[in-house]
């Protein structure tokens, strides 16, 4: 590949509006049309949006009547223009195609089959536009004896068997909230597998359908513990070296209630955290035999000073120990706020876009806003006249 995405062809309308201004990034002047759904669809498309796509999210037209001129303030929707399209009605999908002529990504979040029932399935929109990169997000894929079915992150992951290594020794696996199925093996997945198919139409031209499901995705995040696990090197939950199963890795209570993160693998790093603790005559921590005096005596030692103490004694030491912040802390701390890892957008406090790139601003990351300029509306695909007439029908809101 050589040179930036080229964005999809656009079929221009008879009065020629002129496109709104490009949105600064590497995918400046790509445009995603995103189904309204929860929050693995909405998580994707923020992270186009974040790197300069111009993301339009397609609600119900209930959910634009109910909420008005401000639509919802989420952090997943920054960035992004939304519109109310009733999608059961066939000119409300008539439209919807005309926005994926001219678009280059649609983000669809439904069951399997129900985007073909719509008529807005991967066959029917590369039917006006081959080049459309068309992501699915699932929990169970778009195949298989679960396609159909109900689920949660919990569900899906359970499925995936990387919940069954999360927790401690001798307790119930734990969900880590819907952070790994959802958005890591879902949303996350999804975003990538956006760009690998915007980056091979460059070369071929055409788009491709992405089945991104959070259960392959969970799956394919603990590539890395496989062999251990089939070798038997890896054991039971909560007993090795990453899972709170070793004192070195592990959380640990101050003085006055709060915890520090401990994750002194290596031998000199664990020699410095102990040594500005005044621990000595400590056991051979590479004997898994001997964590358990040693968690004792770590826990003990970290509970004679408040959180704040211990900050003090590891500031600027390589022992890699750091206090377990709060939200609120995290977007205060000196290193977050000198890298300005935290930005506040319409008054929330969230994290900013990542991975950076050089040379490359922060894009406008405005709550999300409705498309209601009429020549922006005409850009997409939808002239003003059949604009006015979806409206005066209640397709279009």
């Amino acid at each position: 590949m050589t040179g930036p995405i080229r964005p999809a062809r656009r079929t221009q309308p008879a009065q020629e509006p002129q496109p709104a201004p490009l949105r600064p990034g590497p995918l400046s002047g790509v445009r995603v049309l995103e189904l309204a759904g929860l929050a693995p669809g909405p998580f994707a498309g923020m992270m186009l949006a974040d790197h300069g796509a111009q993301v339009l999210r397609v609600d119900r037209v209930s959910t634009v009547l109910r909420e008005g001129d401000a639509p919802r303030a989420s952090v997943l929707d920054r960035g992004k223009r939304t519109i109310g399209l009733d999608l059961k009605s066939p000119a409300g999908v008539a439209a919807f195609k005309e926005l994926a002529r001219g678009a280059d990504v649609v983000i669809e979040v439904f069951r399997p089959g129900v985007a073909e029932r719509l008529g807005i399935g991967p066959d029917d929109l590369h039917a006006v536009n081959d080049r459309l990169v068309y992501g699915r997000i699932t929990g169970w894929g778009q195949e298989g004896p679960l396609a159909s079915a109900a689920g949660h992150d919990i569900d899906y992951i359970a499925l995936s068997g990387t919940l069954s290594l999360l927790g401690r020794a001798g307790e119930r696996p734990t969900p880590p909230i819907n952070i790994l199925g959802d958005f890591a093996g879902g949303g996350l997945m999804l975003a990538y597998g956006v760009l690998l198919a915007l980056l091979e139409r460059e070369r071929t031209g055409k788009g491709r359908v992405i089945d991104a499901a959070m259960l392959d995705g969970a799956a394919t995040l603990f590539a890395m513990f496989y062999p251990g696990l089939q070798s038997g090197a890896w054991g039971p939950r909560g007993t090795n070296l990453l899972d709170t199963g070793a004192p070195m890795y592990d959380t640990y209570e101050t003085a006055d209630g709060g915890h520090v993160a401990v994750g002194a693998l290596e031998p000199r790093f664990w020699a410095e955290m102990t040594d500005r603790m005044g621990l000595a005559d400590l056991p051979d921590r590479d004997d898994p035999a001997n964590w358990p005096e040693l968690r004792r005596r770590l826990a003990e030692a970290f509970r004679s000073k408040t959180r704040a103490e211990w900050e003090e004694i590891f500031a600027g030491s390589d022992a890699c120990v750091m206090p377990v912040l709060s939200v609120a802390e995290a977007a205060e701390h000196p290193h977050n706020k000198a890298r300005g890892t935290f930005l506040r957008v319409g008054g929330v406090v969230q994290p900013a876009p990542a991975p950076r790139l050089s040379g490359v601003p922060v894009p406008d990351l405005s709550p999300a806003t409705r498309l209601t300029d009429p020549a922006e509306l005409a850009s997409w695909g939808i002239p003003e006249d059949t604009a006015a007439a979806l409206r005066a029908s209640g397709v279009l809101a």
